[in-house]
This record gives structure tokens, sequence and C-alpha cells, in this order.
């Protein structure tokens, strides 16, 4: 089917995730669309890294339905919640829990497959695809020429058209060093991390370091090697991890620092990730960096005076620690096309601050709210205390408190440990100091038997 009847016009640049769903929205909208990127389809898909591990849940999934968009559920393995590990000072091995999802599930998908599927869907659809790179001179053009336009990309400067929102933008530097690996090798079943859960591989797995920073594994569907892990980290600035991450410069080094990582601090998880290798048919299977949290305002206005809307990471760049940025664009866009396929004016500055404005409301502000709390933001230090404690002594509460990576918005009230005692009591039924007082330090997690598991199977 085409839209060449239509008479409304839309421009997005910038063709990753979030800006190949806003076009194929707004193209299914009725628009007529044309998307911009400086690379080409094939290099978008085989020549770059993803750009992290896209973690979604349910509040995401439900968004790329509504846009009728493939969520890949039956594709991806199923994430079913997420099991936790807390280290203290001098690596002292303090709380464990394990929370189900509950109603939802986590998937991860390969940004660059996601893209790409929905890029050759648009093209398909009649959307039309221009490959060179977009500078605000470009940009002021294509602004001029099209009824809205949506900027999916910071490069080639565009990030500064959008200033700064310093009221919601806590952080000055980059909060953790980053370093990503894919790897196959590890099934799903039960005996796959069953020292943590009797869920085994249906749950990913969180460390934290009071001292060193955090490590994720979970499941995770590669463009080309289909189903297979991810490893994620995240290192405070000036620590031993945050040196041993910046060594990484492939694949195979990646690679050989997480499993020695494993060895040197997280030996429960060792097994594992000993059984894992590195993708050889992915040079771009492995990324490290670092992101600056930071909240822009979503409109911004080119040389000669034409609106254009920021969204995804343009907008907001969260730390990728609790799984927002993937989500936040996702759900940005579907709300953005709904309104616009309903409305009957000009996308003009007041319309697109509006729009802006309630999905800050919505979602955003308590998302980025929620990933201070699992950076361990010292603001929120004695509410994560408490959080954390009381998941290890009541199952339905460590539900709750994973369940904030699918829909952060109960967080956002919550501004003192009174607050937080009172959630608590709200999700269990049960006081909350008494639950407290019931925690024990674990002392010693329990150690995975996998190697010993597989070998005697």
């Amino acid at each position: 089917m085409t839209h060449d009847n239509s008479t409304r016009t839309a421009a997005v640049v910038g063709a990753g995730q979030t800006g190949v769903t806003a076009a194929l929205g707004l193209l299914d909208a009725g628009f007529q669309v044309t998307l911009y990127s400086d690379r080409d389809q094939r290099a978008l898909r085989d020549d770059v890294p993803a750009t992290g591990t896209a973690l979604g849940f349910g509040e995401a999934q439900a968004a790329e339905a509504a846009l009728g968009l493939d969520t890949y559920a039956d594709r991806a393995p199923n994430h079913t919640g997420l099991s936790v590990r807390i280290a203290g000072p001098e690596n002292a091995e303090l709380i464990g829990f394990d929370g189900d999802f509950d109603g939802f599930v986590g998937i991860a998908v390969d940004t660059r497959l996601k893209a790409d599927e929905r890029l050759t869907a648009f093209q398909e659809r009649g959307g039309r695809f221009v490959v060179e790179a977009v500078d605000p001179a470009k940009l002021d053009g294509i602004a001029g020429a099209h009824d809205l336009t949506l900027v999916a990309t910071g490069r080639g400067g565009l990030s500064d058209l959008f200033a700064i929102d310093t009221e919601r933008t806590v952080y000055d530097a980059p909060q953790r060093k980053l370093l990503t690996v894919t790897v196959t090798g590890l099934g799903y079943g039960p005996e796959v991390f069953a020292h943590r859960s009797a869920q085994g591989g249906a749950h990913s797995g969180f460390s934290i370091f009071a001292e060193q920073g955090e490590a994720w594994w979970g499941p995770y569907l590669h463009k080309d090697a289909g189903p297979t892990w991810a490893f994620l980290g995240w290192a405070r600035p000036g620590t031993d991890w945050d040196t041993r991450f910046a060594a990484a410069d492939s694949a195979e080094s990646a690679h050989r620092i997480v499993q020695q990582l494993y060895r040197d601090y997280i030996d429960w998880d060792l097994p594992e990730v000993l059984a894992t290798r590195t993708l050889s048919e992915d040079p771009h299977s492995w990324l490290k960096g670092a992101v600056r949290p930071v909240v822009r305002h979503g409109v911004g206005t080119t040389a000669s005076g034409h609106p254009v809307a920021a969204i995804g990471d343009t907008a907001i760049a969260y730390d990728p620690i609790a799984g927002q940025g993937a989500q936040s664009g996702l759900v940005q866009v579907q709300r953005l096309v709904a309104a616009a396929a309903a409305h009957e004016g000009a996308f003009d500055a007041d319309w697109l601050g509006a729009r802006y404005a309630e999905f800050l409301a919505f979602r955003a502000d308590a998302a980025a709210k929620a990933t201070r709390l699992f950076l361990s933001d010292p603001e929120f230090g004695d509410i994560g205390n408490q959080f954390f404690a009381t998941a290890a002594v009541d199952r339905r509460f460590a539900s709750a408190l994973v369940s904030l990576l699918h829909r952060p918005q109960p967080f956002l009230d919550i501004r003192s440990v009174a607050d937080a005692a009172a959630y608590i009591t709200e999700i269990t039924g049960q006081d909350a100091n008494e639950l407290l007082g019931r925690f024990q330090p674990a002392g010693r997690f329990e150690r995975s038997r996998f190697g010993s598991a597989v070998a005697s199977a």
C-alpha cells in the first residue's frame, strides 16, 4: 500500500530503532514520510554495533503493538524475572533476591535487527529513505518542506538545537563506564544460573558491587546468531573495573575481560560465564563507552524558525542501568504518532511542546528517577537500602521492585524513607519496619555448579 494521496508530510532524521519506528508509525497513520540517515541500510545493519541491549518490558511492548509492530516476543528469548546479588564494602556478600515479572516479560532485541526490519517495511509501504548526512543547515530546509519534523539523532551538531533542561539534568558527567559483549554457548533452561533462581536461564542476573559497579547477564536476540546472551557492565569511574573495561578493543578482548572479572569478583556465576564464546559472524558484537544522563528540552528551532522535535536518546539520554532508554523512545514515539494522527492543525512549537510535557509527566520523569535508584545515587541511598533489603525477605516486594523497570511511575512520588515504607506496606500488606527487621545479610551467595552439572549429565 502507498500513501501518495496524503496531504500531510513528515520527516524523520536518524534511522536507529526510535527513528525508524517513528517513520513507520507516521507512514501507517497516513503521512507522506521521508526518513534520513547518514548510512545506507546495509551499513546500518552490519557496520556498526548495537546501541546497547535495548531491553524492553510490557509498557514498551504495548507501545509497539499499538503501532502494529512486531514485539519479537515469539522470536526472542523471554525474561520472566531478575535475580539480584549485592556486595557491599570490601565486596562483602550482603543481599540476594529473585524478582518475578508479574504479567509481563522482558525482551532484549538487537537494535540493528529491529531497525533493519522496520526500514524494509517502511520502504515497502511507500516511505522514502534518503541516505545523506543532515546538519543544522540541511535540517532547516527539511523542516521548512515538511509539516512535522522529528530528530532522532544528535549527530552532526543536531543535539545542540535542543537545550539541556537544567532542572531535570542532575549529573554533569557520566556516572559509569560501560562495556557490553554478546555471546553464545549458553541455553535458557533451569540448569543455567540454577543457583540464582528456580527459573534458571529465564531470569537475567544482576550483580551490584558498592565499590566497583554493576554487571548484568541476560537473554538476547542477535541479528545474525539469533538467541544469545548479552553482558552489560557498568564501572564506577576510577575503579579497577574502569581500568579493565578501558582495555577492551575487540569482541574477543571484551569477552576475556568479562571472564576474568567473574573469576576475580563474581565467582558465584563463573561456570556459566566460562561456557560462553564470542560471535565470529559479528565483529561489532561489543561496545564500550559512557553516557552522561541528560534531559533536553524536546523542541528546537531551526535557523529560519521552523520547530523540530527531539525523540529517543536525542531528547533524553539515560544511563542504561535500568533499561529505560530504548523503552522511553518507543513509548514517546507511540504517543506522538497517535497524537499527530488525531491532530488537525499545525504542528507548531506549542503543540510539540505540549506533547513532550505530557510524555515527561507520563513516563520520562519517573524513568529518570528510577534510573538514579539503580545507579545507587546517594540522594536515594536510604530508600535503596530499605527497598533492596526488603526484597530479600519478601518475594512480593522483590517482584514490585524489579517491575519498576517496566513501569517506573510508582517511584516518582517516593521522596522519603517514610514514603518508601508506605509503598512497601501497600505492596505487601505488612509493616515495613517489621519486614526490614527480618533481613539478615547473605554472608555467602550460593555458587554455581553449572560445569559439574553439565559434565555429569
